[in-house]
């Protein structure tokens, strides 16, 4: 059967899965709220646990990937998500809630990186951009879902029963993946300690260390928008009802679902062309800080900014593949997974930060919409800094 009906779409299944998951709560955040008399900083600390458990987990996934593959390690894995997902779903108090989600945090850790080392394995790396791109459109669609859709499912079923089918999604993913094959030939005999000397070199090197910024405050920023504080942002600082709220979030999904196919399909006939992928993520992170910074001041249509927001993400993704390209393909398990725990860690403290930072000036006396607009801001001078040195480095 041909590679890509066997091993791409059994790991975009098990992606789309990580990313409804990563959105989730950003859907279900007025019940948590209601139910459970959560604060900003408490939604953010329940919701960012996810990210924690992720992001505290790539280093060693790095090393699991690369010595055992992507097939026994996501499938383990996503047994420890569905697990996750029925605590959650069974939670009464926040402590409970917040170790369920870091569960469903770590069982996920290895939906993406997984892939791109699977991809390294069956692909050749001329296709690794394209393919990326391809299964980050499989995450996007799982964002997709996660917004309007889940919307309309939370008042009928109610938010425990959807996780109670997302605990059952998660056995069914993992069965899936272990199915997926074997690239023969591929095994590595590195011992630990060469392993982990293999992973200094990468964390040590300067090409890491360009890249590394920016992944962090401008894609970890976004997840943690998308993830949680968009809707809160639309509803207490534009004032949207949450039915409107979750169009902008089913619109930006939209965005980002384009953007990846764009990418998969366009990145070949553009550097034939003479543009490279380089030129691509500097003027799409470029694009990006600018849309955002038109939804912090409030200026414009909203609709079509956060439709350009998640158009233009798709672009980050494209730092996977451009780092690669500096190291040996028996690293590619640790570089990809040493790069998205940098943007895990951007995310983690973004996400929390973000819900601090409103609590505190509205406790200082600014208006809510106020304390937003000024955290917004402060979040994306840090992006702004982090693209300027990316500008400014060299390998």
């Amino acid at each position: 059967m041909n590679p890509w009906l066997r091993v791409f779409l059994p790991f975009a299944a098990g992606y789309f899965f990580s990313y409804f998951l990563r959105n989730v709560n950003a859907v279900i955040s007025p019940e948590l709220t209601r139910e459970l008399g959560v604060s900003a900083t408490g939604l953010g600390l329940l919701t960012s646990a996810y990210l924690l458990a992720f992001g505290l987990v790539q280093l060693p996934l790095g090393l699991a990937l690369d010595r055992y593959g992507p097939r026994r390690v996501e499938a383990v894995l996503l047994l420890i998500a569905a697990s996750g997902c029925a605590l959650f779903a069974s939670g009464t108090s926040l402590t409970q809630l917040v170790i369920g989600r870091a569960l469903i945090g770590l069982g996920v850790s290895a939906c993406l990186m997984a892939s791109f080392k699977a991809f390294s394995q069956w692909f050749g790396l001329e296709r690794q951009a394209s393919l990326n791109a391809a299964i980050m459109a499989a995450g996007a669609l799982g964002a997709l879902t996660a917004t309007t859709p889940l919307s309309w499912a939370i008042p009928q079923f109610g938010w425990r029963a959807v996780f109670v089918a997302l605990a059952v999604a998660g056995v069914a993913a993992a069965a899936i993946i272990f199915s997926t094959p074997d690239k023969p030939g591929v095994a590595h005999g590195e011992s630990l300690r060469r392993q982990i000397a293999g992973l200094g070199e990468v964390l040590a090197s300067r090409a890491f260390w360009r890249y590394a910024p920016q992944s962090t405050m401008i894609i970890g920023g976004f997840m943690a928008l998308q993830g949680l504080w968009a809707l809160p942002w639309l509803m207490n600082f534009s004032g949207q009802p949450r039915g409107v709220a979750a169009d902008h979030l089913l619109l930006m999904g939209g965005g980002m679902l384009i953007g990846f196919l764009s990418i998969a399909f366009g990145v070949a006939p553009l550097a034939r062309r003479g543009i490279s992928t380089f030129s691509l993520l500097v003027v799409g992170m470029g694009l990006g800080l600018f849309s955002s910074l038109l939804i912090m001041l409030d200026v414009g249509p909203s609709q079509p900014l956060w439709f350009i927001l998640g158009l233009v993400f798709s672009v980050g993704n494209l730092a996977y593949a451009l780092l690669q390209r500096h190291y040996d393909v028996a690293l590619a398990g640790r570089v990809n997974t040493a790069l998205n725990l940098m943007v895990f860690i951007g995310a983690f403290g973004i996400q929390w930060g973000f819900g601090v930072a409103v609590d505190s000036m509205q406790a200082s006396g600014f208006s809510v919409r106020d304390a937003y607009q000024l955290t917004f801001g402060g979040l994306l001078g840090l992006q702004v800094a982090s693209w300027l040195w990316f500008l400014g480095r060299r390998n």
